[in-house]
């Protein structure tokens, strides 16, 4: 049988949900955009039958799936709606733009039942599976530290803009919001750890940019004019110590201003016994420290966990990167519902509209904590 699928959104994450899904198997019957004519266009260029024009057309559609990669503030409008129409929901993080909208979808969710997924994709990197394969053994030892950062540039022109600036549309927290939220996911995940309580810190380095809105890690041009410059007021970085429920303490930094680094989300474990590092811009190798040697394991389909090698589509030494780690997600979302149907076993480690929930209690806590210059619960 084959799956209908919507997707909702027509920037760059919508294109990469868009080329996981079909290689996934689905077709893509229809596309929502900014306007009707918006939709039309990418309708067109992607193929797809319909061109919807607004979310109760896509809850009223024969579409199995839909996938949501508009802007933050419609995440929880749309997927509510939707999980009501009883249609499985792939969404965009964040879930919703206050702690209270993540509580609605996550709610909405589980007395639905629907599938509903996030892409916290750098779970699926196969050396991710590897460091949490590692950690999670007797012989990494308990926990004793953990910490990293998770740091981008493409902010750092003044004349950089985008939606997600304005906090009516990103939410009120963008650096953190944005990509802490998938550095403190992945932290949980591969650790066991949850978060208990922290301390945090932002700055706005660019107090103002151009009100109007640009395609995201768009390069900037032309003259900076300042008659059309608005105040900021989300955080370019942010700062976060932390202590979990077992006492280990921790740390990270979240910036989109630090000159040459793309997309390193960087991650140390530190155990009893053994450490581990994973460097996103390196994915292809994971970083194994003991007390009497160092050692870099290389990805391979034929070595490592299971849940490694199961990850490992390509054979070592042909890289994988960030899209086969969507690909991996949007098909593992794809089997929650064939497996829910058929009554059979999800994949392991698909992140729920429940992660995005946890996610919102650490980014309120960190806003919280930002704002008061104290220690505060999630």
């Amino acid at each position: 049988m084959t799956r209908k699928v919507a997707i909702l959104g027509a920037g760059m994450i919508g294109e990469v949900h868009r080329r996981a899904a079909v290689l996934a198997g689905a077709q893509v019957v229809g596309a929502m955009a900014s306007s009707p004519e918006r939709s039309r266009q990418v309708a067109d260029a992607w193929g797809a039958e319909h061109a919807f024009t607004s979310i109760e057309e896509v809850a009223a559609s024969d579409v199995d799936a839909v996938h949501i990669c508009t802007p933050n503030a419609s995440h929880v409008p749309y997927a509510v709606a939707l999980m009501e129409a009883g249609k499985h929901v792939l969404c965009e993080k964040p879930l919703g733009v206050s702690l209270e909208d993540a509580r609605q979808a996550a709610e909405v969710a589980e007395r639905t039942g629907v599938i509903n997924t996030m892409p916290f994709a750098y779970r699926f990197h196969p050396m991710v599976r590897e460091l949490r394969a590692r950690v999670q053994a007797e012989e990494f030892g308990p926990v004793f530290l953990t910490h990293g950062t998770y740091i981008q540039d493409w902010l750092l022109d003044p004349r950089s803009t985008s939606w997600r600036v304005d906090p009516s549309q990103g939410g009120p927290s963008r650096a953190f919001g944005d990509i802490g939220s998938h550095w403190c996911d992945l932290m949980e995940w591969v650790t066991g750890e949850r978060i208990a309580e922290l301390v945090s810190t932002t700055r706005i380095s660019i107090p103002r940019r151009p009100g109007d809105t640009a395609n995201s890690f768009s390069a900037a041009t032309g003259e900076l004019d300042e008659s059309t410059l608005v105040d900021v007021t989300t955080e370019d970085t942010a700062m976060v110590l932390f202590r979990t429920r077992n006492g280990v303490p921790g740390s990270t930094v979240i910036s989109q201003l630090c000159a040459g680094r793309k997309n390193r989300l960087w991650i140390e474990v530190d155990g009893a016994k053994q450490s581990g590092v994973f460097d996103q811009e390196q994915p292809e190798q994971l970083w194994i420290g003991e007390d009497d040697r160092t050692s870099l394991l290389v990805r391979d389909p034929n070595h490592g966990s299971s849940e490694q090698r199961r990850l490992a589509t390509l054979p070592a030494g042909h890289a994988q990167g960030y899209a086969q780690c969507f690909e991996a997600y949007v098909a593992d979302s794809y089997a929650a519902i064939d497996a829910q149907r058929d009554g059979g076993t999800p994949p392991e480690g698909l992140p729920t509209f429940a992660d995005g929930l946890r996610a919102a209690e650490i980014c309120d806590a960190m806003l919280r904590s930002a704002d008061s210059h104290s220690w505060q619960t999630v």
